[in-house]
């Protein structure tokens, strides 16, 4: 079950990110935060049986399966399945500008057809037995997000949704790659704390921009519920997350990058006796030390080494001795 969902920090879900070793490394910063899945479509689990890609490890909790998908009978099953697996949260995708998921009519698309949503959602309730939630955009294209959002939020929460992850920019479907939707469209921070006035019983959580968390705590004081973090998360991993329990949730859970590292050496010995290349797991690692000395080597040497067939915690604990003697760098 989630802990402290009054107010709530989050990782956003973010594809060929937020893998499983992405998040055992962000749950070792934090035991607070919400750790989303990277988007898995309902397809992939239903039709394809990809149930590998469903795969967490117990250590991650509270975390978050997020679905792809425009069928409500087939995200039900798909919903049904991420919550026999143990996800704490059910996550609908309503965000995703990418030609890929347009083309499947799931995504930020689905903006475009809120009734279609509220079926979708209803059908995942049913199905669920764990919270259903939906992470959508603030509109697309030529909508004005003034009368998109508040409709889609009226109409899905009717349907059952209790907590939405607004990203606050449009995603303009065509003209646009995924990347600069992700920059270029302007952010509408004031249109979502206008829907949380609006809808004062729903849990309103914030996405998009959001770069320290400072800027998450203000957001958080100026009456949202919750604040998800993207690529400040990811890349600048300690600025976010080593103070978010203290800082975000009053708990006295205090830790350093140095000993999230040697934390994660018995999950880097697990993952290559089982097979595994050390590079899956420190490539999420590299931003660890970002603003501080021996950052650059740290990067560096992981970058140079870690792909070996040979590399194992020795490359991880050489890597570390950049930040240990900084002068090396």
């Amino acid at each position: 079950m989630l802990k402290n969902k009054e107010k709530m920090i989050s990782v956003a879900p973010m594809m060929d990110w937020t893998d499983r070793h992405c998040r055992t490394l962000h749950r070792l910063m934090s035991r607070n935060a919400l750790l989303y899945t990277e988007m898995v479509t309902s397809p992939a689990i239903v039709r394809g049986g990809a149930l590998h890609l469903l795969d967490f490890g117990e250590q991650e909790h509270p975390v978050a399966l997020q679905l792809g998908g425009s069928d409500p009978s087939e995200l039900a099953q798909a919903a049904k399945i991420g919550s026999d697996h143990g996800y704490d949260e059910i996550n609908l995708n309503c965000g995703c500008p990418s030609d890929r998921v347009q083309s499947g009519r799931f995504g930020a698309v689905l903006m475009e057809t809120p009734d279609l949503v509220a079926d979708c959602v209803a059908a995942m309730i049913d199905a669920s037995a764990v919270e259903v939630t939906v992470k959508c955009r603030i509109g697309v294209d030529d909508q004005d997000p003034h009368q998109v959002l508040p409709d889609f939020i009226e109409k899905v929460s009717s349907a059952g949704v209790q907590r939405f992850q607004i990203h606050a920019r449009k995603a303009w479907l065509q003209g646009l790659s995924p990347k600069e939707n992700r920059d270029i469209p302007p952010l509408d921070y004031d249109l979502v704390h206008a829907m949380k006035r609006d809808f004062p019983q729903l849990h309103i959580s914030l996405n998009g921009g959001i770069a320290d968390l400072a800027s998450a705590k203000a957001h958080l004081d100026a009456g949202l519920d919750g604040v998800m973090i993207g690529r400040a998360a990811y890349h600048t991993p300690s600025d976010i997350l080593l103070a978010a329990d203290q800082e975000i949730y009053g708990d006295d859970h205090a830790t350093t990058a140095e000993e999230v590292v040697m934390s994660m050496l018995p999950y880097i010995d697990a993952h290559i006796e089982t097979g595994g290349r050390l590079h899956q797991v420190t490539r999420h690692m590299l931003g660890l030390f970002a603003g501080q000395p021996g950052a650059r080597g740290w990067r560096r040497h992981l970058s140079q080494h870690a792909h070996l067939k040979t590399a194992d915690r020795a490359t991880v604990l050489d890597a570390l001795n950049h930040i240990k003697e900084p002068h090396a760098a």
